[in-house]
């Protein structure tokens, strides 16, 4: 059997599927008849650009960071569920999906890699690119495929790594099957390929390029790439021993190597210390102290004085910043790209797949779809204006009178709401759409349609119906929201800019890798210009996780937390729950932490939707939502493979608890 394929015949029905909807692209593909046209396309700077173009737009679609359901199931885990198609929610958190549900990915990451390992190759032969623009477009290339490598890694575990250079094309089938390669050998592909890729990269990208890769972004996939290397799932996992290849080779390591969490510390360590001239290339965001205010941008809200933090200026304080504004705008569009100094990486301003997920966020009486929502263990899970855990029995009773309403004595409050949404932290507001939190709506044409409570009581418009239109358990979610968002009344939603790397997740990774380092470890540095001494060093520890918890208002953990690995390892992965909420990171880490069995199927459960306003306790008094039941099985710590894959790659083995082909 013959296949005039450049790459892999794995790729074959990929091919035909992606390529007939990028066509305005891939023009160019009918030059590819021989050298002579092979020459015509990477010798002109326009060919190239559009074969490059291609080869971003595989990061489209199924393979975006943070998106809505259709894009980006992977965004809900035990923190948000969405309601409007419960049959699929149930399927989704069940693992009763197929093997070919969602295979996207699968079909555009190949397609990708393909596209850039093409470009890579012939490059070099261009005669309008300088040969700084020609490193440049190659390290793009090179960047673009890694990339979707890790995106497949980080969703089906061990994949085939492809040939990087093209293949003879008159091999036969089997001889252009592949198996997948093992985990380790894939992160250390990526990594490879990051470090070259890192090599020509600029620093920074003006505007109009802000959505290329940077020195530094090639650099934070190769420690995310790491850390997960390091995870207990990944890393001497005996309950993976049946995750194999063709020739019985096991895929994931059995043996636990405790030095991969010093190599995961020291790639992020790398991005940590990338300066340019002089200058730290990455820092975390801060919107400066607002005086005055307004409905849609308030005035400050001071968090409670703390002796420690109240004085001192960001990062030793916050007595300079706005915490809520420093963490809202970094998501809710009111932020450039090229205004967010902690934003490693992004796809751009993207008005389809975060636009969107924010019109099923925004309520029916704003023209929203008003069914994504926020579940009562995330709810709870942020912690009270003085950094301690939220508990529910011993915090504040009642509901906001109009005294107190009218006196600001609960910042961030409106009359009429329950105070178990008072003195919370400040991303908790920013994140969260408790019953009665307020809604700018700022864009709409007519005043009584801007600056409203919305109320999630039986009975209100928003709250519970006979459609499918209505949050479940009561709490919704504002995290993306701007205060000028709105889908009817002359409003519309504004783009956001997606926050695919940042660098509060860097900062986390590296506090997280270190503490779980047993033993002094020298690891050089990505350009080989120093050796980091990697060790559990509590000093750095803090130093990494205080900045994020400053920026959001929030002390520092208390000592004896930095005393404890345990200790730390829980108030660490609780932090990332916190800070990287609705950013495709909670479902990944639970897998990689392998606490999905236990966290994942604990039962959703949130306020009382069948009360109405009149029965305002027994709304509040938390119950377990029926529709939103959840489980987890071994079998979904990684997607299975679809079928046709399997039928077309004979070496290629299926997912552990997943079926193959009969």
């Amino acid at each position: 059997m013959k296949k005039k394929h450049i790459l892999a015949a794995t790729l074959i029905g990929a091919m035909g599927l992606v390529f007939s909807s990028c066509s305005d692209y891939l023009s160019v593909e009918r030059y590819f008849g021989d050298r002579q046209n092979e020459e015509r396309i990477f010798k002109s700077r326009d060919y190239t650009e559009q074969w490059l173009a291609q080869a971003y737009l595989y990061l489209t679609g199924e393979n975006m960071d943070i998106a809505e359901k259709d894009h980006c199931l992977t965004n809900f885990a035990d923190d948000m569920y969405y309601g409007d198609r419960g049959e699929e929610y149930r399927e989704f958190i069940h693992g009763e999906y197929n093997e070919s549900r969602f295979q996207g990915s699968w079909l555009q990451s190949y397609a990708g890699i393909r596209q850039a390992s093409i470009l890579i190759d012939n490059v070099d032969i261009n005669e309008d690119y300088t040969p700084e623009e020609i490193k440049d477009v190659k390290a793009q290339a090179r960047f673009l495929r890694a990339y979707m490598y890790w995106l497949l890694l980080r969703k089906y575990g061990p994949v085939p790594v492809l040939p990087e250079s093209a293949i003879d094309y008159n091999a036969s089938y089997d001889d252009l099957s592949l198996p997948r390669n093992s985990y380790d050998e894939c992160v250390d592909f990526i990594s490879k390929e990051m470090l070259l890729a890192a090599q020509d990269l600029p620093y920074k990208r003006d505007i109009i390029n802000i959505g290329r890769p940077t020195k530094g972004a090639a650099l934070a996939v190769r420690a995310k790439a790491y850390l997960y290397a390091a995870s207990p799932l990944m890393n001497g996992n005996s309950e993976m021993a049946d995750f194999v290849d063709d020739k019985g080779r096991n895929l994931i390591s059995q043996t636990p190597d405790n030095s991969k969490w010093a190599t995961a510390a020291a790639a992020a360590l790398d991005v940590i210390n990338l300066k340019n001239n002089g200058q730290s290339v990455y820092k975390l965001y801060t919107a400066a102290k607002r005086n005055e205010g307004s409905d849609a941008y308030p005035k400050t809200v001071v968090p409670p004085f703390n002796e420690k933090y109240s004085h001192k200026n960001f990062p030793e304080g916050w007595a300079d910043i706005d915490p809520f504004e420093s963490y809202r705008s970094l998501f809710n569009g009111d932020l450039y790209a090229s205004e967010n100094p902690e934003l490693i990486f992004t796809r751009g301003q993207n008005n389809t797949d975060i636009a969107n997920m924010v019109r099923h966020q925004l309520p029916t009486s704003a023209g929203g779809y008003n069914c994504h929502g926020v579940t009562g263990k995330q709810c709870d899970a942020y912690e009270t204006n003085t950094g301690e855990p939220f508990d529910r029995k011993k915090h504040l009773k009642g509901y906001v009178s109009e005294a107190e309403a009218n006196n600001g004595t609960y910042p961030h409050l409106r009359k009429g709401v329950n105070l178990e949404y008072a003195n919370r932290e400040p991303r908790f507001y920013a994140s969260v759409a408790f019953n009665g939190a307020f809604w700018s709506f700022s864009s709409a044409t007519n005043a009584e349609y801007r600056y409203r409570q919305i109320w999630y009581y039986r009975g209100n418009s928003d709250g519970r119906n006979d459609s499918q239109l209505w949050l479940r358990n009561g709490i919704g979610m504002m995290k993306y929201v701007s205060p000028k968002d709105i889908q009817n009344n002359g409003g519309t939603v504004y783009p956001k800019v997606e926050p695919a790397i940042r660098y509060a997740d860097i900062l986390l990774m590296y506090a997280e890798a270190l503490n779980e380092c047993d033993s002094h470890y020298p690891v050089s540095s990505w350009d080989g210009s120093t050796t980091y001494d990697i060790y559990r060093n509590t000093t750095e520890m803090s130093k990494a996780v205080s900045q994020v918890r400053i920026r959001a208002g929030v002390p520092d953990f208390a000592e004896d937390v930095y005393l404890s690995q345990d200790a730390f390892r829980t108030s660490l992965k609780h932090e990332r729950q916190i800070e990287l909420f609705a950013e495709n990171q909670r479902y990944y880490d639970l897998r990689r932490w392998k606490d999905a069995p236990t966290e994942q199927i604990e039962q959703v459960y949130g306020c009382n939707t069948l009360m109405p306003a009149e029965q305002a306790d027994l709304f509040h008094t938390q119950v377990e939502v029926p529709s939103l039941r959840s489980t987890f099985s071994r079998k979904m710590y990684f997607w299975p493979i679809s079928h046709d894959e399997l039928k077309k790659n004979n070496r290629l083995t299926q997912a552990p608890g997943w079926t193959s082909y009969d």
